[in-house]
């Protein structure tokens, strides 16, 4: 079992910046990958950026360039640095983690994000 912890939500300025954190305990010998997802009213959950234990990032276009997900393996903590945010980002943003042994996936609580224009 892995938990999953976030923070770093909240209200922001279009233009702005937010920085989300996401705390991982259990079993965590085992993550393979981790990143965030974000849902928005009335729309499906979408992956926005993901980095593996060795350091491999990948990330949604529309958030290239402007969103920076980081990882510190000793602590296992992974971190979404949102710069530039837009309107369009406003969402529900989740910390997402998948295991190898066994092979499954975990999600966090979610933490709101709304950026006004």
């Amino acid at each position: 079992q892995v938990q999953l912890v976030e923070s770093g939500g909240g209200l922001v300025q279009a233009g702005g910046s937010l920085k989300l954190s996401c705390a991982a305990s259990g079993s965590i010998f085992s993550i393979v990958v981790m990143g965030w997802h974000r849902q928005a009213p009335g729309k499906q959950r979408e992956m926005i950026a993901t980095i593996t234990r060795g350091g491999t990032t990948n990330y949604v276009d529309s958030v290239k360039g402007r969103f920076t997900i980081s990882r510190d393996n000793a602590k296992n903590t992974v971190t979404l640095q949102m710069n530039s945010l837009k309107p369009e980002d406003t969402a529900v943003y989740f910390c997402h983690t998948f295991t190898s042994e066994p092979p499954r996936s975990y999600w966090g609580q979610g933490t709101q994000v709304t950026v006004s224009s």
